[in-house]
């Protein structure tokens, strides 16, 4: 302050002429001009920019069940628009999804900068091998999860019963980790098998509680150890659940906004007896508005955009069984995953609620709580809103 004075504010056109001359000095001594790539968008029109929708498609399994031992990225890359992220593959924005077919008796390397990789085994018994992590065996239905590897990981298969070669599904998050431009820096979990044995005996034991009459559907959720306080899901930024359908079967619709890469483990016969129905809305029943239909194909992948209702179909008069691959652990940690079950949204609605986040409870507990808190009228209860 000067003689008394407070200083004033200096106008724009005052600033336009001192921040020019700055510039032109700065390119006469050839140092960075920090004002060329300035944008500045006005709010409404900007606030939601017009990017590439994520599409509805699907990754057929007839691709790993002929031909050479190969990597079969399922790339849409030109769908979501690969100006922002470079020339990489990717299925979503955070991950990349791929089949992996190894002829009897072949091996095959993969390599991904990623701080989390998982391997499903669709079918056959082999092994993965790499210098950082040792050697793991795996047979059909297995499971499992590499943290950051450097190297490469070998797989090769010692046996099939079926199209003469083993068949992997893989995932990583390496899309993710480009977009940002870096690479990892620390192992964030241990190597972690799931074998088909241990899996299916947990969706027995849960077939046999007390509630598992209530459910429409009996599944696991994978975990970690180095998840088991905080996230619950199969890695830092991968979610992953073996969901089986009971015969004649509808699993109502839920939406959240991880985008899921389902594979379809098992589909009874006939085929089309098992699907999933996507859309954008759900009408005053709950029932999705224009669905698109998605049948299951046993080894085949297809992706659920984000936000989507979605409900699961079986017609047959077998058990069904899909394991979704999401990027969930990230989405959970950031506690944007808003997972929310139709009934339990119908129900706050006909009570005249709308809430803005269920990250906090996603099941009939939050509308329990709610209704409990509105009859005991609690000032200032917090409704999730």
């Amino acid at each position: 302050m000067m003689d008394g004075q407070y200083p004033r504010v200096v106008s724009h056109e005052q600033l336009r002429g001192a921040e020019k001359s700055a510039v032109d000095a700065k390119e006469k001594d050839g140092a960075l001009n920090w004002t060329d790539d300035v944008r500045i968008y006005e709010y409404c029109s900007a606030a939601n920019p017009d990017i590439p929708a994520i599409p509805v498609f699907v990754h057929p399994p007839h691709l790993h069940e002929t031909g050479d031992s190969r990597i079969i990225p399922f790339d849409l890359s030109e769908q979501l628009g690969a100006e922002e992220c470079g020339n990489i593959s990717r299925t979503s924005p955070n991950l990349l999804a791929s089949f992996i077919r190894i002829i009897i008796g072949d091996s095959i390397q993969t390599e991904a900068v990623a701080t989390s990789q998982a391997f499903y085994v669709i079918r056959g018994d082999g092994t993965s091998t790499s210098m950082e992590h040792g050697s793991i065996s795996w047979s059909t239905g297995d499971l499992f999860v590499l943290p950051k590897t450097d190297g490469i990981v070998k797989h090769t298969c010692q046996h099939a019963d079926e199209h003469g070669a083993a068949a992997l599904y893989w995932i990583h998050d390496g899309p993710l980790l480009h977009y940002l431009g870096v690479a990892p820096t620390k192992k964030r979990f241990n190597p972690t098998h799931f074998s088909r044995r241990r899996l299916l005996d947990q969706v027995e034991e849960i077939s046999h509680s007390s509630n598992a009459q209530h459910k429409n559907r009996l599944g696991v959720l994978l975990g970690n150890a180095a998840t088991e306080n905080s996230t619950l899901t199969l890695t830092h930024t991968l979610w992953s659940l073996l969901n089986s359908i009971a015969p004649n079967t509808v699993q109502r619709p839920h939406r959240h906004n991880s985008v899921a890469l389902d594979l379809a483990v098992s589909a009874p016969w006939p085929p089309g007896s098992v699907y999933t129905l996507m859309g954008k809305e759900i009408d005053s029943e709950g029932n999705i508005i224009h669905p698109i239909r998605c049948d299951w194909i046993p080894g085949g992948v297809f992706v659920t955009p984000p936000g989507w209702w979605h409900s699961h179909h079986n017609e047959s008069n077998s058990i069904a069984w899909v394991l979704p691959m999401q990027d969930a652990g990230l989405y959970t940690f950031q506690r944007t995953l808003d997972i929310r079950f139709v009934d339990d949204e119908l129900e706050l609605h006909k009570k005249g609620r709308i809430r803005g986040s269920a990250f906090q409870v996603t099941n009939k507990q939050y509308t329990e709580i709610a209704n409990a808190a509105a009859n005991l009228d609690i000032p200032n209860f917090d409704y999730g809103l």
